[in-house]
Parts: C-alpha cells; structure tokens; sequence
C-alpha cells in the first residue's frame, strides 16, 4: 500500500474542507503533504485524521497545515435544531462551554436560549 493510499482519508477531507494550495508528495520514504485551511478548527479535524490513521506522531508523514483566520477558531452556520449546548459540544467537546460562545456573539444574540436558524455566529478559541 502506498502512503498516498494509507492516508487518502485526510486527503478526502481536505478537499471537502476546501483546503487551497495543497500539495502531496511521497519521498524517501515519507509522504509529504500540506496546505492551508480556513480555520484552526479545520485544522485541527485534519490532524485528528492522520492520527486516526498513523498514530499519535507518524513516522511516515511530514504534514504543513497553515490556517487562513487566526482571528477566532471557526464560523458556524445555525441548523434547524441546534441550541448554543450542542454547538459547544461539537466544537469543544464540552456543552457547558456554551456561554463562551454566547458571550462572542453578543452584536447579534441577545439570549443564549434563542437562536435562529441561518445565523452565523462566531465560535471563538477554546479556553
């Protein structure tokens, strides 16, 4: 299997994440990639992959990820459904960190407990 094919996953992801300036290449033994995301949070799900796939330091991969926003973590379009809880345990893994993310947005919420579908609220860096 080719390292390329080992690691085609992240490359997928990549490409859905809308990652530009991307590069692969596989030499002496390593497969060498990167590209620049749009944000820390997309950053961060790409290396979740290739440690899904390599382990916690792979031996076999030199990856540069560059991030375009360095201004806040990612933007999150509200959906049918989603409260201010479940936003923050998608992006930190911790639903009681929704008043961080409350406290970001308050040009446009004016209580935690109302959002509406279609608004982009700001999801700033975790604590």
């Amino acid at each position: 299997m080719s390292l390329q094919s080992k690691y085609q996953p992240v490359l997928d992801l990549g490409e859905k994440l809308g990652v530009t300036d991307g590069f692969v290449e596989e030499k002496d033994g390593k497969l060498h990639m990167g590209g620049t995301t749009h944000t820390q949070f997309e950053k961060n799900q790409l290396w979740d992959k290739i440690k899904e796939i390599g382990g916690q330091e792979p031996s076999d991969l030199m990856a540069d990820i560059k991030v375009a926003q360095t201004d806040f973590f990612h933007k999150h379009t509200v959906a049918s459904g989603d409260t201010l809880s479940k936003i923050a345990k998608h992006y930190y893994d911790d639903a009681m960190s929704y008043m961080h993310i409350f406290n970001a947005n308050t040009d446009i919420l004016k209580d935690p407990d109302l959002i509406k579908p279609g608004q982009v609220l700001t999801i700033p860096f975790p604590k």
